[in-house]
């Protein structure tokens, strides 16, 4: 009898044992096929379809132009996600903007800028776009107009400075806020 049951508790064992090596198994299979899965911050801001899911304030404009931003400034991208990205927040530019800002010129400048950014190991630490009751509404020449402040941390080694930038948003046909263009808040007047 304790033949019998040495057997029978060996072969208890060794399932048991195969039943946790397959489980860890399939468990650390399944969390790298997670991990390998997870989006990349510009692949997530790419992945947003503007012709069903536009932003429909001035505010989520410009949240959305931000995160734009941050991934030309902050993430290791490649020529063409840059170009990618590029074309993506040119969807944002009214049609004014865009027709004095060539397409070709426009990337060829933003990667010199990238790539100063990177040489000064410069980095967007921290966005803040003014409150949606702080947005300045006004008409001008039969156009509706928003003008919204915004904020940047930019972090170089040890140093941090803020950036404030005033951009002006302009409606177009389609009812959809479009970027008509944008400068420093130094210089820019209140109205």
């Amino acid at each position: 009898m304790k033949k019998s049951t040495v057997r029978v508790t060996i072969i208890l064992i060794v399932l048991i044992a195969g039943i946790v090596g397959v489980y860890a198994y399939l468990a650390s299979r399944s969390k790298s096929a997670a991990e390998s899965a997870a989006m990349t911050n510009v692949q997530k801001v790419l992945s947003r379809d503007l012709e069903y899911d536009y932003p429909s304030t001035p505010k989520e404009l410009l949240k959305y132009y931000n995160e734009i931003q941050k991934c030309f400034y902050n993430e290791n991208c490649t020529d063409g996600e840059i170009e990618e990205l590029a074309n993506r927040a040119r969807e944002l530019y009214d049609e004014e903007l865009l027709a004095n800002n060539e397409l070709g010129v426009h990337i060829m400048s933003l990667k010199a800028e990238i790539k100063d950014y990177k040489d000064h190991k410069r980095v967007i630490t921290a966005v803040s776009v003014a409150a949606s009751t702080n947005v300045d509404y006004f008409e001008q020449d039969g156009y509706e107009f928003a003008r919204i402040y915004c904020g940047y941390n930019v972090t170089e080694g040890s140093t941090t400075s803020q950036v404030r930038q005033i951009f002006l948003l302009r409606r177009d046909g389609d009812r959809r806020w479009k970027i008509y263009g944008w400068d420093s808040a130094d210089n820019v007047n209140p109205q």
